[in-house]
């Protein structure tokens, strides 16, 4: 029985005919043993084929050896829970289990993840009735019980400009013993919104996934579909998307760290940071007249181009970015009181990321080397690859750290480019697409890994779309990271995660 399809490129485009349909106990297997030899789940997902059955597809990665794999399975209404065995399929599951109505069989919490009705009617997995009313974060939470044992609950309304989510907290005195998070307060439909397309509302809807990460999620979606479309982008177009890519990750760890200063009042970097971001972003601007890069990636390549007074404004403007950041985060690490606050706050072991599956800032300051720009390049990426920033402790400093080498070598990979912008068309048109297709585009968002897997049906549109966004992966190293800290660290901890609300709630 063939088991897995051969071979599986980032953003190349396969026939869904070529993804093995397995029965669920050797779909259970595959992905076990899988994890075993240390591949990982990129996503886990299912699709409705009738209304009694739904097809379940895993796309598995090896870092390691730049490998990517798919298997899938048909189930009804249950199957075995592969979270005992792989706790990075843990969120995947509950997701699973709340679209579609589909229970996993032994998975050790299943609750609600976005607080919405099964997408299959007469399939709930939690026995609701039409007239319950559906109320996000209302679920049950784990409990402790003893003497000076109490709950924290923090959330969905915060003190700032913040997202909504709701934490809670099982404390002995000042000390964390469990943080459980729940979210789902900004569930939009985005990915059944986009079945049936590429339309006019595709585009605006990837730009705003996450706000923070529109040219990481809109390119992980022009890449998927330019394979479907079988488009060759221009070569100054590769160019121009990297650039906006690497100024959205500058702009990001700017802010964070600025951000992690904040929380522990340390000013100078904070409100130096603050005003070196908007420096950043005012050069995204530059290129396409918006800060959040929203216009400029598209199908084909992108809609501005960059004439020889703008490209001269940006690397001006780019190298006093440099001289003003390196001066703003070289304070924050000359304070010894600043270090102290990072260095032993909210560790995660290189063994906990693993098995959770964590991606991004956060599995690097881990110390693993897992980057999509490394390991699956696309793009410009396979020419002009940027170094894995890494650190060992898995520690609020390390994750700082890792954002302060990321921020140098996008720098360096800016100022590069700009030297040697190829010549040509900036866009190319796009084919219909292949009907009957599967594609996998993963993109390294400032974030971590952005993962769009689209099918398509007979005539070329989407039958079905699924997004992860790296925080979908992160969420559960978050609560790993507050286990035996202080519940005062919580800010300083979240922030150096900075993980995305709206994003992980589509």
């Amino acid at each position: 029985m063939k088991r897995t399809v051969d071979l599986l490129h980032n953003s190349a485009a396969v026939a869904l005919t070529e993804i093995p349909g397995l029965s669920p106990d050797d779909f259970h297997e595959q992905i076990l043993q899988a994890c075993e030899r240390n591949w990982r789940i990129a996503s886990l997902f299912g699709q409705p084929v009738d209304t009694s059955r739904v097809r379940l597809f895993a796309v598995l990665a090896n870092d390691a050896d730049g490998q990517l794999t798919m298997c899938s399975t048909e189930v009804s209404d249950r199957y075995l829970a592969l979270t005992p065995g792989c706790a990075q399929a843990h969120w995947f599951e509950r997701e699973i289990a709340e679209q579609w109505g589909v229970r996993p069989e032994g998975h050790p919490w299943l609750k609600p993840i976005r607080f919405h009705r099964s997408y299959r009617q007469g399939y709930d997995t939690w026995d609701r009735s039409e007239e319950t009313p559906i109320q996000p974060g209302v679920a049950d939470f784990f409990q402790m019980a003893g003497e000076e044992v109490h709950e924290v609950a923090v959330g969905p309304v915060h003190a700032g400009i913040i997202e909504p989510g709701h934490f809670r907290f099982q404390c002995h005195g000042e000390q964390v013993y469990h943080l459980e998070i729940s979210l789902g307060y900004q569930h939009r439909g985005v990915e059944r919104a986009l079945i049936g397309g590429p339309n006019k509302r595709t585009i605006p809807c990837m730009e705003t996934l996450a706000g923070d990460t529109t040219i990481g999620h809109t390119l992980a979606h022009c890449e998927a579909i330019e394979s479907l479309a079988g488009c060759r982008v221009p070569a100054r177009a590769q160019a121009l998307r990297a650039i906006a890519l690497e100024l959205e990750r500058l702009a990001n760890h700017t802010g964070d760290l600025g951000a992690l200063a904040g929380d522990i009042g340390y000013l100078p970097t904070s409100s130096f940071c603050g005003r070196i971001r908007g420096d950043i972003l005012n050069l995204t601007a530059l290129i396409c007249g918006n800060r959040f890069g929203r216009g400029l990636v598209r199908p084909g390549g992108v809609l501005f181009d960059l004439d020889k007074v703008r490209q001269t404004q940006l690397e001006e403007r780019l190298e006093q970015a440099r001289k003003d950041v390196t001066n703003a985060v070289n304070l924050l690490w000359d304070a010894p009181s600043v270090r102290s606050r990072f260095e032993n706050a909210g560790p995660v072991a290189r063994e906990t990321a693993l098995e959770l599956g964590l991606v991004g800032v956060a599995a690097r300051a881990s110390g693993i080397e897992r980057d999509v720009r490394a390991q699956f390049p696309s793009g410009i990426y396979r020419f002009a690859q940027i170094p894995v920033s890494l650190y060992h402790t898995g520690t609020v400093f390390a994750r700082a750290h890792v954002r302060w080498m990321e921020i140098q070598r996008a720098l360096a990979f800016i100022a590069d480019q700009l030297k040697a912008l190829p010549e040509g068309l900036v866009r190319v048109e796009l084919g219909p697409l292949a009907p009957n297709h599967i594609v996998v585009a993963l993109t390294e968002g400032w974030r971590g890994e952005i993962c769009h897997v689209v099918l398509t049906d007979g005539a070329g549109k989407f039958a079905h779309y699924k997004i992860v966004d790296p925080s979908f992966h992160n969420w559960m190293g978050l609560a790993m990271a507050l286990r035996g800290q202080q519940i005062s660290d919580f800010p300083l901890c979240n922030k150096s995660f900075n993980l995305s609300y709206c994003g992980h709630d589509l």
